[in-house]
């Protein structure tokens, strides 16, 4: 049994940041450690909530006060910030932490923010085995913030039980509401930012979505009303409590219908054949694969082969 095991499962936070360290890292050796480790965790269920959202938004401002207001109920809460990375140096700031620095030093809160390095769709590549390092560390509610980049960001929804998506007043008129993709897949859209000045525009921007939504095909994982638009603000708390109610009734009626544990089966299936595309891709990256590609793709260059039977003649030699 790893070292980490145990004090994982006890809710040890410097445990559980190793082990998350330990599943990011692209070393062979600690892959092979890491896939030992999540064989040995018990299988633990914690309700978790991917959030999205246009920079600018207020995602971190929503995740701390949302934050708060759960780990006042008692709930423990883990949240998991996935940065940009820059497409020239690789780096990422992951300064999560200081803008959510009151959730940072709570105790029943813990806040992870890691690299997208280039990954699409918005999440980590590893972030759905540090959901499951969570929940084996006894986290109630996973929060999973995106980078924010738009309407292609969907992949989060294949590894969280609600997607919630979050608006900023007049972000969009009901038009915005009815495009494929990010909208497509939310759960919950919660127009931010509804204090203030903002607060008329903002009930506005909620009954236009809300319209948009109307136009949608009902899912049949959804009860009536769903998915729906509200209200929030996380600079004054007004509305929190009432999405906090709506998400935890959606979660209760999947689970009660059977689609709660039927959709986690199908994310499951899809991570499996995710991370075999990813092996075989990380085929290409083998010396002697390499050298072949460099060889073709010369050849190709130099026009003694065209590129379709080249890439034929690479996959029959790969087989």
């Amino acid at each position: 049994m790893d070292e980490l095991t145990d004090p994982l499962i006890r809710g040890d936070r410097r445990a559980l940041s190793r082990a998350i360290t330990l599943v990011e890292s692209t070393r062979a050796d600690h892959r092979t450690r890491a896939l030992a480790l999540l064989a040995e965790l018990p299988s633990r269920q914690a309700l978790r909530i991917g959030l999205s959202g246009t920079p600018g938004v207020g995602k971190s401002t929503f995740i701390e006060a949302f934050g708060k207001m759960l780990t006042a109920q008692g709930l423990r809460v883990a949240v998991l910030a996935v940065d940009p990375s820059s497409a020239r140096s690789g780096g990422s700031i992951l300064g999560d932490k200081t803008r959510m620095e009151l959730l940072s030093r709570d105790p029943n809160a813990f806040i992870r923010p890691s690299p997208s390095r280039a990954e699409l769709g918005g999440v980590a590549r590893r972030s759905r085995e540090t959901v499951r390092l969570c929940e084996a560390a006894g986290f109630d509610v996973v929060l999973i913030e995106t980078v924010g980049v738009g309407q292609s960001e969907t992949l989060v929804a294949e590894m969280s039980d609600l997607f919630i998506l979050l608006l900023a007043p007049a972000g969009g008129d009901e038009l915005q509401g009815v495009k494929r993709g990010i909208m497509e897949i939310a759960d919950l859209i919660l127009v931010n930012k509804a204090d203030g000045a903002l607060r008329d525009t903002a009930l506005r921007t909620v009954a236009d979505y809300a319209g948009a939504l109307r136009l949608l095909r009902k899912r049949p994982h959804d009860p009536e009303g769903f998915p729906k638009a509200l209200p929030v603000s996380a600079y004054s708390g007004e509305g929190l409590d009432l999405a906090w109610a709506e998400m935890t009734a959606l979660a209760d009626w999947r689970r009660n219908g059977g689609h709660f544990e039927a959709r986690r089966s199908e994310q499951a299936r899809h991570w499996f054949l995710s991370e075999l595309r990813a092996g075989l891709l990380a085929r290409l990256e083998q010396p002697q694969v390499r050298a072949r590609l460099r060889e073709t793709g010369e050849a190709v260059a130099r026009g003694e082969a065209d590129p379709d039977s080249a890439a034929q003649a690479m996959l029959d030699w790969l087989a």
